[in-house]
């Protein structure tokens, strides 16, 4: 359905609470190195409870290696607090990704700004807020992507 991109990620609960959501939304989850911690790491298997057997994973050594495998993603996003398009704007579809930076310190400018402005997302906050939880922000950005199309599996 969707592609969710974690690009080095550091908080293992984290990558296994959007382990467990890819399983439940039949979401492809594709892991960028170096990650902040180890693949059999204990607070991942419990974040992650019994869904790991259920959801794509894919790993990739950095991102160039992401870049050129083959993936069958369509159009690529971003997301990031310093972008400026909200989330619900773009009309999203099947196979399009999305790309999440590292919790503590987000996507670099260059990734950031690798795709069209208008494909550069944002989630709203109040404000003087810093940034929101990563498996939150994965959470509500496929939910909204699904709901636009539908709740299908296509």
């Amino acid at each position: 359905m969707f592609h969710v991109i974690l690009f080095e990620p550091e908080i293992p609960p984290n990558t296994g609470n959007i382990i467990r959501l890819c399983a439940n939304t039949d979401c492809t989850l594709h892991l960028v190195e170096p990650l902040g911690f180890e693949p059999d790491h204990k607070q991942l298997r419990r974040a992650g409870l019994d869904y790991h057997d259920w959801a794509k994973v894919k790993r990739y050594v950095d991102y160039q290696a992401f870049l050129h495998a083959e993936n069958n993603i369509g159009r690529l996003f971003t997301l990031s607090t310093h972008n400026k398009t909200l989330y619900t704007t773009p009309r999203y579809k099947a196979g399009d990704a999305f790309l999440f930076g590292p919790e503590t310190r987000g996507l670099s400018d260059k990734l950031r700004k690798s795709v069209p402005t208008l494909r550069q997302i944002t989630l709203p906050m109040a404000p003087g807020n810093r940034s929101l939880n990563l498996a939150n922000t994965v959470s509500v950005v496929i939910y909204e992507a699904w709901r636009q199309n539908g709740f299908s599996y296509s």
